[in-house]
């Protein structure tokens, strides 16, 4: 396989974020010009820029993605449902949700299973792809192990929302061991290089999630 074909098929893989909250119309627009020049998978925006960003990218192949309870996962499982079913009306291709943190650390999976439940039901309609984001570095190994036995009819877990560490192959690793059949696996945090972008593909992502998406591809050269 050529180079260039390699990095087309990496960039399919990335999903590219802008989340910052004094993010501007022009920051996203420029977003979603490096998306279309290298071919990402997605941009993932907060759900304020969605309406830009369908049309922006309309026709063009390429996903929005928006988050839901962002980035703490600590508002109640309504607002969540009611961030969803706004986002795909708004014509969202991809939600990453964070789940309820603290349900995990109470040990209340049914709080947990109830919070999936609503949101997959209220997007269902639209066909959303759902990512659910596990934060590994909040919790515990057997915690983690637990929120996959529980978090089993989502599209993708996701490692973490990015703002405590940098994703490790080790985090990978932990959710493609413990999800469900059918479940695929989203690594982000600190994704820079192309060297750190395969060695979580290797260790069984499917899809990363990076603000640095150009810096990944262009250090594949």
């Amino acid at each position: 396989m050529s180079d260039s074909k390699k990095h087309m098929e990496l960039a399919k893989r990335i999903d590219h974020t802008l989340l910052k909250a004094d993010a501007s119309k022009k920051d996203v627009e420029r977003l979603c010009d490096e998306a279309l020049k290298y071919g990402f998978h997605a941009v993932c925006v907060n759900p304020f820029r969605v309406p830009f960003c369908v049309d922006y990218l309309k026709g063009s192949g390429i996903k929005v993605c928006s988050v839901v309870g962002f980035p703490l996962g600590a508002t109640t499982r309504d607002i969540k449902v009611m961030e969803a079913r706004l986002v795909a009306e708004m014509g969202a291709d991809e939600i990453d949700y964070v789940i309820n943190i603290g349900a995990v650390r109470d040990g209340a999976f049914q709080v947990v299973k109830e919070e999936m439940d609503a949101i997959l039901n209220a997007v269902k309609p639209y066909g959303l792809i759902v990512k659910a984001i596990i934060e590994v570095p909040l919790l515990s190994r057997e915690e983690v192990v637990k929120a996959c036995g529980v978090l089993t009819e989502v599209d993708f877990l996701k490692t973490s929302t990015g703002l405590h560490r940098p994703v490790t192959v080790e985090d990978v690793k932990l959710l493609v061991e413990n999800v469900a059949p059918g479940v695929k696996v989203k690594a982000a945090g600190g994704i820079r290089t192309c060297e750190q972008a395969l060695r979580l593909i290797e260790a069984g992502a499917e899809r990363l999630g990076s603000s640095r998406s150009v810096e990944i591809i262009e250090s594949c050269r």
